[in-house]
């Protein structure tokens, strides 16, 4: 026989084959077309405090899997470097990013470079990198970042949180400071790009006031993407605005833009005793979105569509969507975000979850 028949009796095999029997290679490049995210930062210790989920239907449901069946695809998870406790210290961080991997999440890592909260207002150098040189301080955001890379290996990090007045303070403070500032983000970016071509780097601004200035300041480092806060009780309610300054920074520094944290209530009402950040009307967009299930659903559904509409557009996250009053209805210390959460008083799936689905 013609050595040529059997060779073309294979290939029409496969070509008759159904297009889902074959398995493609996953890429293990972090790229989305489009990134539904949500901060989960808290679950591991809600999860411990057993705490029940349920879905739109009232069905009780592994949390991971409600989000995970409703479109959203990446997981945000800030880091501290030694926590008092383990509370997004490392080796939970790590720990949950192989669970939420195993699932199929992409990791999105925001490097606080601080024992606790940092923010505009604290960047609180940790305490074990106090006192020392700044050439030594360099170097262990170097070692620290390249750690984070090789062992959590996220999809996305940011290098600081927040940063509008630079991070480490007083050694990196942007305006008295900015070279030593500079050559902080240097270390930690040069970490990242040594130790991964696929980790794509976030540079966090908090709110558009002054946002041009400061991505003018780093306009010589070498990042992938813009991210922005955005809550309308510090950051404006106009979404038109919103809009028009992220398409101004995208355009002016030529990166991918992203919503990096946004929320918004559902309820001005309370769950628990514990002060909510959220509780007052003047606090809202009105009349647009009214704090209802609804009025919080027709927010999403506007900070993602605002995104993708921009032409470089890459996503948003959801900041608290885990913050149930998972301590009780009497407990002082919980969460001032149970009425921001994606799961109401019954911790059950609210409407918003529905626009984390890409079409």
């Amino acid at each position: 026989m013609n050595k040529i028949v059997p060779l073309l009796i294979s290939l029409l095999l496969l070509i008759s084959c159904n297009r889902d029997d074959i398995k493609l290679p996953v890429p293990v490049n972090g790229d989305l077309k489009f990134i539904c995210a949500v901060d989960i930062s808290r679950y591991p210790e809600i999860s411990d405090s057993k705490s029940t989920f349920y879905d739109f239907n009232g069905n009780k449901k592994d949390f991971l899997n409600i989000l995970k069946e409703n479109g959203v695809n990446t997981i945000r998870l800030r880091l501290w470097v030694n926590p008092k406790n383990v509370q997004s210290g490392f080796m939970e961080v790590k720990k949950f990013s192989e669970t939420l991997k195993s699932k199929g999440f992409k990791i999105w890592l925001t490097l606080h470079y601080s024992d606790t909260w940092a923010d505009p207002g604290h960047q609180i150098v940790p305490a074990q990198w106090q006192g020392i040189s700044f050439t030594a301080l360099r170097d262990s955001v170097f070692n620290y970042t390249q750690r984070v890379v090789n062992e959590i290996t996220p999809n996305y990090i940011q290098i600081g949180n927040e940063i509008n007045s630079g991070l480490l303070y007083p050694y990196g403070n942007i305006s008295t400071n900015y070279q030593q500032f500079i050559a902080l983000m240097k270390s930690g970016i040069s970490a990242v790009r040594k130790n991964s071509n696929n980790t794509k780097i976030i540079i966090h601004f908090a709110g558009t006031e002054g946002s041009y200035w400061f991505f003018n300041q780093v306009r010589t480092l070498d990042y992938d993407i813009i991210g922005i806060s955005y809550y309308p009780i510090w950051h404006g309610k106009s979404l038109n605005t919103l809009k028009e300054k992220m398409q101004y920074l995208s355009k002016t520094f030529n990166k991918k833009i992203l919503i990096a944290e946004t929320a918004y209530p559902f309820t001005l009402k309370w769950n628990d005793w514990t002060n909510n950040i959220v509780g007052m009307e003047k606090q809202l967009i009105l009349p647009e979105y009214p704090a209802t299930p609804d009025g919080q659903r027709k927010f999403i559904a506007q900070i993602k569509m605002l995104t993708k509409e921009l032409e470089n557009g890459t996503g948003f996250c959801y900041w608290g969507a885990e913050l149930i009053a998972w301590k009780g209805n009497h407990s002082t210390s919980a969460s001032p975000w149970e009425n921001q959460a994606l799961f109401d008083f019954n911790n059950q799936a609210l409407p918003a979850l529905r626009e984390f689905k890409n079409e």
